[in-house]
């Protein structure tokens, strides 16, 4: 895993997808190469003091030359006062970086069938996931994808899912694009009929529970990567806590326990 490294970097590009999303791309040192999907970054902008702290955002993709690590990609919604600003900076411009951060998707050797659950922003990591099974020769022919949204707008990366040659199972609140229900209805149904080895899922807390509560249902393992707000992403402030099953670990912390956690650990 690589080591947590603090640094300014500049902004390689910043594209609007859509309805409030971007993908900004960011110039990294070279360790990312070793970062892990579902791990995250800290940004920060170096002339504001308001806000002060950074925010967390997992790591969407590595730009990489020659198997080094020149870039990474973030995706982010613009909903506060950090990412409508992010949403006007421009190539050129600067941001302090801190990552990578937290603990990755752990991807058993054995495991054949997968079945990836995300909701709306939550598509994030998934695509960076997908890229790491890739590069490790995984077989993708055992991956179905299940992506959840309010409406179509909110239905992300169908383009680079569709690069990959994988099915997606799409759902919207709204019935603007595929089923009109619950991303996790299909789910349940594909579970049952074609019991995976693993899920792996992020999204809304809620959307995670229900997925949780389908893995235990059937006896399939399951990880889920937590959205939390974080003021460090280090422990320090304590601001990212979950609670755990175990009674010692009456509380796990986002940042240094996960953010991608086996459901088996939480009580969700």
């Amino acid at each position: 895993m690589a080591q947590i490294k603090h640094e300014s970097v500049q902004i390689l590009s910043n594209i609007p997808l859509g309805t409030g999303y971007y993908r900004i791309r960011l110039s990294c040192h070279r360790q990312y190469a070793r970062a892990l999907p579902g791990q995250f970054v800290m940004v920060r902008f170096p002339e504001q003091i308001d806000p002060l702290l950074p925010r967390p955002f997992s790591i969407h993709r590595l730009i990489k030359k020659e198997g080094i690590a020149i870039g990474l990609e973030l995706l982010y919604k613009v909903v506060g006062k950090v990412t409508h600003a992010l949403a006007l900076r421009q190539p050129g411009d600067h941001l302090d970086l801190t990552g990578p951060l937290g603990n990755g998707f752990v991807i058993p050797a054995d495991v054949a069938h997968i079945k990836i659950v995300a909701g709306g922003i939550g598509v994030a990591p998934m695509i960076f996931f997908l890229d790491y099974l890739n590069e490790h020769k995984h077989d993708l022919a055992g991956v179905e994808v299940f992506l959840g949204g309010r409406s179509k707008a909110d239905l992300l990366c169908l383009d680079e899912f569709s690069t990959f040659g994988l099915p997606v199972h799409m759902t919207t609140d709204d019935g603007s694009s595929g089923d009109q229900c619950l991303v996790t209805e299909p789910l349940e149904i594909a579970v049952a009929e074609n019991r995976p080895d693993i899920i792996y899922a992020c999204g809304p807390m809620e959307m995670l529970a229900c997925v949780a509560g389908i893995a235990a249902q059937h006896g399939v393992a399951c990880q889920v990567s937590i959205e939390t707000m974080m003021a460090c992403g280090m422990g320090a402030c304590l601001g990212c806590a979950v609670a755990g099953r175990k009674s010692s670990d009456l509380y796990l912390h986002a940042c240094l326990n996960g953010p991608v956690f086996d459901t088996r650990e939480l009580r969700i």
